[in-house]
């Protein structure tokens, strides 16, 4: 999968990582503010008050984040870091996929199942195949994504998708093209980078 907010128009607003001190669109970026008790909290929607402090959605870039003491050094005073700050940051994103997953579903957007789902890559109806994280790599490799750069999402586990579509667990669903998958995209994109699986690579590629 394409990083997140990779590709976008250069006219959208952009923000510098604090970590890698890159400059990208607000798309690809995870917003934090001091919050209660001078810490640092995730600001997912990006819709708390005080002044954002931007990290890449990656991993690594939060660990250094982390590491090297850099929201007390962005905010210009003492910062707490909780101990569990990447762990909220993943749950929230997770959350995030799974309710935008949800209502892409109930759009009529997306559908889960093998046969639904080649029906929709046969017809050129699907824009973006999910395949989960911990499913059968044989019989992930029997579709293919309808597009190599984003028209792909491999960052769920079946029982994670499974809460998206409804069911107990789902290794197979798909994506029509619209304003709710790009949306889908960008939260899959984030929740990947942090997880730092590959979650973005097509089906039987290394």
């Amino acid at each position: 999968m394409a990083r997140a907010g990779a590709g976008r128009s250069a006219d959208e607003p952009q923000r510098r990582c604090i970590a890698t001190g890159e400059v990208t669109p607000k798309a690809g970026l995870i917003r934090f503010v001091v919050g209660p008790g001078d810490a640092a909290v995730p600001d997912l929607l990006g819709k708390l008050p005080g002044r954002g402090m931007w990290i890449a959605a990656d991993r690594d870039a939060l660990e250094m984040a982390v590491k090297k003491r850099l929201f007390s050094r962005a905010a210009k005073r003492p910062v707490a870091v909780p101990e569990d700050l990447l762990a909220q940051v993943e749950a929230g994103l997770l959350r995030r996929l799974v309710d935008s997953l949800s209502l892409a579903r109930k759009a009529g957007c997306a559908v889960a199942g093998y046969e639904k789902v080649k029906g929709w890559l046969d017809s050129g109806q699907a824009s973006v195949l999910i395949q989960a994280s911990d499913g059968s790599e044989r019989g992930k490799t029997k579709l293919r994504p309808p597009r190599e750069d984003d028209g792909f999402i491999g960052c769920l586990t079946a029982l994670e998708l499974g809460l998206a579509f409804g069911r107990e667990h789902v290794i197979h669903g798909a994506l029509a093209a619209g304003g709710l998958t790009e949306r889908v995209v960008e939260d899959a994109a984030k929740l990947s980078g942090v997880r730092k699986k590959d979650g973005g690579g097509t089906p039987g590629k290394g």
